[in-house]
């Protein structure tokens, strides 16, 4: 049987959670996720712990924030006038919105306070500066 090495397409089932049991994401109920191992195509901290697991095996890891999304970034957070904000769109906090940035680039954030003159919009990941455990089992290695 051969085990998971860097470059290969592997295919998982997971269940994220954070520090207080909460579930965040979890593939049940749907196809397992694919991805190759060391492209960046998860985050860090699971993409490692992939190494040399064999299909059908089963383990916790925890990514820590740094290995994860990253910590947060109290520059992400950023006051924006509300007329530049499309009347159309009714604002809430918490609400997630896209801004686009002088590349083009889309940046997502979400809504942080609402005051008669501006919004505070942040960028930081919802879970960013958070540890993450995640309930692997790796179901193919393609």
């Amino acid at each position: 049987m051969s085990d998971v090495k860097s470059g290969d397409k592997v295919r998982i089932h997971y269940k994220g959670t954070l520090d207080d049991g909460t579930v965040f994401d979890s593939s049940e109920g749907r196809d397992p996720l694919e991805f190759t191992v060391g492209a960046g195509q998860v985050i860090v901290g699971m993409d490692k712990e992939m190494i040399g697991m064999t299909v059908g095996e089963k383990k916790t890891i925890v990514a820590v924030a740094d290995e994860a999304y990253g910590q947060r970034q109290d520059d992400a957070q950023q006051n924006v006038p509300r007329e530049m904000i499309p009347a159309d769109i009714p604002l809430e906090v918490g609400m997630q919105l896209q801004m686009q940035s002088p590349e083009g680039q889309v940046i997502p954030v979400s809504v942080v306070s609402i005051e008669e003159e501006t919004v505070t919009l942040d960028a930081n990941h919802m879970l960013a500066g958070k540890d993450l455990t995640f309930d692997i089992e790796l179901v193919e290695i393609a």
